[in-house]
């Protein structure tokens, strides 16, 4: 399905009135349903006339286990799906729309966001992202782009379509990548993904660690010249010490543990920011409460070699996210899938940018 779908029917009753945001996967389109009289977002898959059957039945069942994730999880914080409808042969889903900018929105055109405000919006996505860990559905896409704000003060986390979830019940597996392929953006990676490792509740909250940091000083903190370089600083260069972050500061210490077992639950994170935003002191770790230490000169096995150009079928969006499915690795291959990752990363962040900002007035 391609082209302007202005003026378009699709499911038999959404009818499009303009389209709002652009990625890698689809278009994110208002509409007006024409059965309950009320307006809607509606995402619609892309076809490409070089992908083959297997890519679009993969990017099928993408788009299918975005809207399931998200329906699986009951919470205000996160986008409602209203319905999955179908339009020549392709999944339409159709969520709420939001009215309201993204937070990417709302950096792009301050500069910097209060520390206080930012905690207060870090604390309903990090409740959002407890109910989906509970769920059992990890988002592994937590950005600025991906959190919408309601005029009406309402924070709600979207785009699912590479999310994770325990027993889908849907005939395929939970991890939609070829070997090697990482879907995510690049500058949100927490170090444990960066070096090939299976993502856990733990890297979403370094993710929305990485958001709020990057609310608060205006940029990401590990943001390179090259894919190489960037994932290099994620996995051994300490958190440079924010200047704007103010009590802010100490919380995304803790949120950016490089140690998975050293960041606190989503749940944990969500009473931290809860502090903040209310003007107390939140209950920190010894370790969080002070500047990290000067690094230490990194191993150079820690250090990612310099990544190969991804493979040509690479340039069409990735079916799939997070890390290939296998064993445990072998000598080698933790950072041959790091190289893979890099390379993908690096054509992904930049194709789905259009996407994250679904649902969007």
């Amino acid at each position: 399905m391609g082209g302007d779908l202005s003026g378009r029917l699709l499911g038999g009753r959404y009818r499009v009135t303009e389209q709002i945001g652009r990625g890698g996967m689809g278009v994110v389109c208002r509409a007006m349903d024409e059965v309950l009289g009320r307006e809607v977002a509606v995402k619609v898959l892309r076809a490409y006339t070089d992908a083959s059957g297997a890519e679009l039945a993969d990017l099928r069942t993408r788009m299918q286990r975005e809207a399931r994730a998200a329906a699986r999880i009951r919470h205000s914080g996160v986008i409602t799906v209203h319905d999955v409808a179908d339009e020549d042969g392709l999944p339409v889903i159709v969520m709420e729309l939001i009215d309201g900018p993204s937070l990417d929105d709302v950096i792009d055109e301050r500069g910097v966001v209060d520390p206080l405000e930012a905690a207060r919006i870090g604390a309903k996505v990090a409740d959002a992202l407890a109910a989906g860990h509970d769920a059992g559905v990890l988002h592994r896409d937590v950005k600025p782009g991906n959190v919408l704000l309601d005029r009406g003060g309402r924070v709600v986390l979207t785009d699912f379509g590479i999310a994770s979830m325990e027993a889908p019940d849907d005939g395929a597996t939970t991890k939609l990548t070829r070997s090697g392929e990482l879907i995510g953006s690049l500058d949100y990676l927490a170090p444990e993904r960066a070096q090939g490792q299976e993502p856990g509740p733990a890297s979403d909250v370094w993710a929305l660690g990485m958001t709020l940091y990057a609310a608060v000083e205006g940029s990401s903190p590990f943001r390179r010249t090259s894919v190489w370089s960037t994932l290099t600083a994620i996995v051994t260069e300490p958190l440079p010490e924010p200047r704007l972050a103010g009590p802010l500061a100490p919380v995304l210490r803790e949120l950016m543990d490089k140690d998975p077992e050293g960041r606190p639950t989503a749940a944990e994170a969500r009473q931290l920011l809860e502090a903040v935003a209310a003007g107390a002191a939140p209950e920190l770790r010894p370790s969080a409460r002070q500047a990290p230490p000067v690094p230490r000169t990194p191993q150079a096995s820690q250090v990612p070699r310099t990544p190969t150009a991804p493979d040509v079928g690479a340039t069409r969006p990735p079916v799939g996210a997070g890390p290939g499915e296998g064993g445990a690795p072998g000598p080698g291959r933790g950072r041959t899938r790091v190289l893979v990752a890099a390379a993908v990363a690096g054509v992904v962040q930049r194709r789905r940018r259009g996407d994250v900002r679904a649902a969007r007035r």
